[in-house]
């Protein structure tokens, strides 16, 4: 499985250096900008799995750059840890509230800091784990059965076709590109090529019915599950 990828936006170079060095050299794949323009422009091609963000950056600051990642649907789940120089408690609450997952204050130890990251990575996974039943309005995944039922009727899948269903079901409303696709639904890991995706959730719809709409296609990154009000 891939490891995670984290997106860091910090201007001050050797303290971006710092944190590159001590993730990469923790298995992390890092991405990293200066600023946070350029940051939204890695954010429309690549979906991160956390994003270091600083708060003092020229130009967009990083509470600005925070709320419009969180308003957006397609990044909004990402979690965000804040690095800033401002210990002050109003600063701290700011950035929580607006959707920082957790915060560091300057200066830090790398140590603390891949520790932190690893928590918030920790409980973001803890929080995605299935539950044995899930219900969507009148779709059933029975993880312990290894079933689907809608609207009482049993809906027979292939092993693929199961584990791409539950695997966006999980997180309603986020974008999974294929290859997060093939990480969370080929659990054996064998090789595949990305394009079979596509054909499994072109079979996944037609068995699905009148229920296919809850698989949605984001054209040029890939599909999420229909998020319901």
């Amino acid at each position: 499985m891939a490891k995670e990828i984290i997106l860091i936006v910090e201007d001050e170079k050797d303290i971006n250096e710092l944190i590159q060095y001590n993730l990469e050299k923790e298995g992390f794949r890092v991405v990293s900008t200066k600023n946070g323009e350029d940051a939204l422009r890695l954010l429309d091609r690549e979906l991160f799995h956390l994003i270091i963000l600083d708060i003092m950056l020229p130009g967009m600051d990083g509470l600005e750059l925070s709320k419009l990642i969180k308003q957006n649907e397609r990044t909004k789940n990402i979690p965000v840890v804040m690095l800033t120089a401002k210990g002050e408690e109003s600063d701290i609450v700011v950035g929580l509230q607006i959707g920082a997952d957790d915060y560091i204050t300057k200066p830090f130890s790398p140590k603390v800091l891949v520790a932190r990251i690893k928590a918030v990575l920790r409980r973001l996974a803890d929080k995605q784990k299935p539950k044995e039943v899930r219900k969507i309005e009148n779709l059933i995944i029975d993880m312990i059965k290894h079933k689907i039922t809608y609207k009482d009727k049993e809906i027979v899948l292939t092993s693929i076709e199961f584990n791409i269903l539950e695997f966006l079901s999980r997180q309603p409303g986020r974008v999974f590109n294929r290859d997060q696709i093939m990480d969370g639904a080929w659990k054996e890991g064998k090789f595949v090529v990305d394009r079979a995706v596509d054909v499994h959730i072109r079979s996944l719809r037609k068995k699905l019915a009148k229920a296919a709409d809850l698989i949605e296609t984001v054209r040029g990154v890939g599909y999420r599950f229909k998020e319901i009000a």
